[in-house]
């Protein structure tokens, strides 16, 4: 990150990209400590494209693999956009290891659940949620955590609980976890911009006392859990 100026935060996505959109409208302005400077996508057709375009955010579709052979193509893209922060906002693909090694602790996935609960291979989108409901939990929720070599497994940076009501099915739930997600993952990335969270050397995420105070988080009176999204 240069000094003084906004973290460049590169987006990987597959789908729809609201999440992509929810870090564009969170970052649009030029006094803001990060910016979109990127899009990777995984195909063509996924929507997050048309958001980049609309965006004016550069974008490129990588080869379908997951292998070393084509982390050469996603890194050359990350360091031709001054790439300070990776974030995978509905990314269905496993980064290739020598991306993960070459930005270890610079890579972050948001997860529609709690980790490590309902996470690994396989486990996204309705899958998720489909999970939760069959299994009688009673809360599910966010997972923003850094990324490793494996699905789901890094150190995990902050989570924000979503009540599941008796007559929720995979859709209902799908819809209020994902509100959560449009509020959390810009939070995160805004915290990470400030350096307030980070990864110490023994991959152990740290956030500084003042930020991640207790009294940021409430319950309203609909039993909906909120985030005080406040300077600190």
């Amino acid at each position: 990150m240069a000094e003084g100026g906004p973290m460049r935060v590169a987006v990987m996505a597959s789908g729809g990209g609201s999440n992509f959109q929810a870090l564009l409208d969170r970052f649009a302005s030029d006094a803001d400590r990060a910016r979109i400077v990127g899009l990777v996508a995984s195909r063509e057709t996924a929507g997050a494209i048309e958001r980049a375009k609309r965006a004016g955010v550069p974008f490129t579709v990588p080869r379908a693999s997951t292998s070393d052979d084509d982390a050469e193509s996603l890194v050359a893209a990350f360091e031709s956009w001054e790439t300070d922060l990776i974030v995978l906002a509905g990314y269905l693909r496993l980064l290739p290891p020598g991306v993960v090694r070459r930005f270890f602790g610079r890579v972050i996935n948001i997860h529609p659940a709690l980790l490590p609960a309902f996470g690994g291979k396989g486990m996204y989108g309705k899958h998720v949620h489909e999970a939760v409901i069959e299994s009688g939990a009673r809360v599910t929720g966010v997972t923003v955590h850094f990324v490793d070599e494996a699905y789901d497994r890094g150190p995990i940076i902050a989570q924000w609980p979503v009540p599941v009501r008796e007559d929720d099915d995979a859709t209902r739930l799908a819809a209020r976890v994902l509100e959560v997600e449009h509020a959390l993952l810009p939070a995160v990335v805004d915290a990470l911009a400030r350096g307030a969270v980070w990864l110490d050397d023994v991959r152990r995420v740290r956030w500084t006392e003042a930020w991640f105070a207790a009294d940021r988080f409430q319950i309203g009176e609909t039993g909906r859990f909120g985030f005080l999204d406040a300077d600190g």
